[in-house]
């Protein structure tokens, strides 16, 4: 199931848009995770200086994705995207564990500011095909993620180069998605 037939799930009201955010730290795989969901060549990607937008329209549905660079000269810039956002999407390097402390502060400023407060809040837990990464629970309880009341929350295993765990990911968001606008 690819993510046009996710976005067929999604669609419920003719040209209904979802402005998904995509964030995290630099060499996360946001890109990766970004061109994975487009069916795109992921051979050749450099480091995002800015951001990348895709839209995929399907049957009147369109969904947005904004893929902010996580360089940390950019990250002041992350607040310049957060209205209107329908779902956070936090992608985190598992196997680079000395980065774990800094992506938690970063994922913390994100789940208090006022601009995405609510917005339900997906964590990939990406490069799992890497045998030095963490396991999604281990990164759950390092981050406190099971505090979170304020919003719904999910991490998610996934390897953005392989495309495994990717999909389940973007069925919560549908979920979420769904549930949010009832």
């Amino acid at each position: 199931m690819g993510l046009l037939s996710i976005l067929r799930k999604l669609k419920s009201t003719p040209d209904q848009e979802v402005r998904i955010l995509l964030l995290g730290l630099d060499n996360g795989g946001k890109t990766t995770l970004l061109k994975q969901l487009a069916s795109e060549d992921i051979s050749h990607i450099t480091p995002t200086q800015g951001f990348n937008i895709k839209s995929v329209q399907s049957q009147g549905f369109k969904l947005n994705v904004w893929d902010i660079g996580g360089q940390r000269k950019i990250r002041p810039y992350w607040r310049n995207y957060f209205e209107n956002t329908d779902v956070l999407i936090y992608v985190i390097d598992s196997a680079d564990r000395k980065r774990f402390e800094e992506t938690g502060q970063e994922l913390a400023e994100l789940l208090d500011e006022e601009k995405l407060s609510g917005v339900p809040v997906l964590i990939f837990a990406n490069k799992q095909d890497l045998l030095t990464a963490a396991p999604a629970s281990e990164i759950a309880e390092g981050l406190n993620l099971h505090t979170i009341r304020d919003r719904m929350w999910q991490i998610q295993s996934c390897s953005a180069l392989t495309g495994e765990g990717v999909q389940e990911g973007m069925n919560w968001v549908c979920k979420s998605v769904n549930s949010k606008k009832k």
